[in-house]
């Protein structure tokens, strides 16, 4: 499902289920009469419980690590854009000597929204840039000529390892954290409860709305554990605006 889209996905799995349910409900009238006894209706109650409790179970941890990833992101955008304002500041204090590396510091910072959130979307590249390195190289290259200066040199390289840090963990959890063959798995489930259920209901367009509007919320679960998955596309992506106000206050 990878190669996917989140929305063409949810829409195969919305396909799949609303149509085994009526694909079940057609298979009734061919069934012998004793399978559709009480007994039986019981029966494939308590295994479609089972079943039902498990799916609910393992798409509701689906659904916690895809938003356990976004939160992360949306953390680290968030974290890093403080950083870079207060290691622009940092420099600011040192001085005129420092203007190179101020610069380096925008250049860094718009390379990281342009690759994060690129105009022409093909593929998102989060790995860290010469760049980010080059700031770290024009920072080491300043002299201090006082001890505030060497102070100030000292923290603006450590925010320097920060941000490198952090944009290393934006690339490290930029793959996704969810299971193709565990959510395969769990549409198939899906799939089998909406059949069980199309198998003992009746006929008429009060059940088929049910089963519709079942089938639009499964779906859309599975389509909300795929957009949260993909952090920085999609329509639940995370904002770009911390980062824009941190490169917007730069060299100031």
């Amino acid at each position: 499902m990878n190669h996917l889209t989140p929305l063409l996905t949810s829409l195969f799995v919305f396909v799949g289920v609303f149509l085994m349910s009526l694909l079940a409900m057609r298979l009734r009238s061919h069934l012998p009469e004793h399978h559709l006894s009480a007994e039986s209706k019981d029966t494939v109650k308590l295994t479609m419980g089972l079943v039902g409790a498990m799916t609910a179970l393992v798409l509701g941890l689906l659904v916690a690590s895809a938003k356990g990833n976004y939160d992360a992101q949306r953390t680290n955008i968030i974290t890093a854009s403080a950083q870079l304002i207060a290691m622009d500041r940092t420099l600011a204090h040192y001085g005129t000597e420092a203007a190179l590396a101020r610069e380096a510091l925008r250049q860094a910072a718009e390379s990281v929204r342009n690759n994060v959130w690129p105009t022409n979307r093909h593929e998102i590249e989060l790995a860290p840039n010469a760049a980010g390195d080059r700031v770290f190289e024009e920072i080491q290259l300043l002299k201090p000529s006082n001890e505030a200066q060497a102070s100030l040199k000292v923290l603006a390289m450590n925010l320097s390892a920060q941000i490198g840090v952090d944009r290393w963990l934006l690339f490290e959890r930029s793959s996704s954290s969810i299971s193709t063959p565990l959510l395969t798995v769990v549409a198939c489930w899906i799939a089998i409860m909406f059949c069980s259920f199309g198998l003992f209901a009746p006929s008429n367009l009060t059940v088929i709305t049910a089963f519709l509007v079942a089938a639009i919320c499964v779906s859309g679960a599975i389509f909300m554990v795929l957009e949260l998955d993909h952090p920085f596309d999609g329509l639940i992506r995370i904002p770009r605006q911390p980062l824009e106000l941190a490169i917007s206050n730069l060299g100031k």
